[in-house]
């Protein structure tokens, strides 16, 4: 009998050179670092991956991921950097140029370029969920602060109503818990993404993380708020980034 070959696993960091409401935000400085460094610092710390690539069009960002340790084999194509691409799109085009080298990977992980919350244990645990569970990908999510349930709907006019109103007299404690994405990271079958194109399936696990350990950061306030957090959840001695 002989012994199955070590597992190869990928982590790609898509970052394209387009940032409409933070400009540069893929690479501007997070905490002494450009922000990207925190993802690119979380694949490598991790152990986990054969190869930590960044995917973009961006030639200044190429330069700072292959500083911090990241290679950049091939440009993103100009098709799958516009506003219309979805990271699936690009996700496809980097699994597609490895396997026309005749590389291929077990498992892959999407960690996002702006996710500085990133840590070992979740990779790793998320990476072991979607092994031991035979799902189709896995990634992290966080409960909403105030149940959903109780959502208003406004007019115009400012009257508001229910959007459910067979919640109205239910205490809070009693309405189910309900979760959003963390926008971190996913790991993912390849074949499988390739064939749908989307991550999501009824096939699909999740990782609880707390709503203080993640922040999402659309706008110059997400970044100020995901800062403070940042600087509490690790102090300056657990920085630990280093370049090449």
């Amino acid at each position: 009998m002989t012994s199955n070959p070590k597992k190869k696993y990928l982590a790609i960091i898509p970052a394209r050179g387009g940032s409409k409401r933070i400009k540069k935000k893929n690479i501007k400085k997070f905490r002494e670092h450009p922000i990207i460094a925190w993802s690119i610092n979380a694949a490598k710390k991790s152990n986990l991956f054969d190869t930590v690539m960044v995917s973009t069009d961006c030639d200044e960002t190429a330069l700072i991921a292959k500083t911090y340790g990241a290679s950049v084999p091939f440009q993103r194509s100009a098709v799958n950097s516009d506003d219309n691409a979805t990271i699936a799109d690009a996700l496809i085009e980097v699994i597609s140029q490895y396997e026309s080298q005749n590389i291929f990977f077990d498992a892959v992980c999407c960690l996002y370029a702006t996710a500085p919350f990133i840590t070992t244990p979740q990779l790793a645990q998320g990476l072991d969920l979607m092994t031991s569970k035979h799902f189709d990908s896995v990634f992290p999510i966080t409960p909403f602060d105030y149940p959903i349930n109780r959502a208003l709907r406004r007019k115009p006019n400012g009257l508001i109503s229910f959007v459910d109103s067979s919640f109205v007299n239910t205490r809070s404690q009693d309405i189910p818990e309900s979760y959003h994405d963390a926008g971190m990271w996913i790991w993912f079958q390849p074949g499988t993404l390739k064939d749908q194109a989307q991550f999501f399936s009824e096939n699909t696990g999740s990782v609880v993380i707390e709503s203080s350990a993640c922040h999402d950061i659309d706008t110059e306030t997400d970044w100020r708020v995901a800062l403070i957090k940042h600087e509490a959840l690790f102090p300056d001695t657990e920085i630990g980034i280093n370049r090449n």
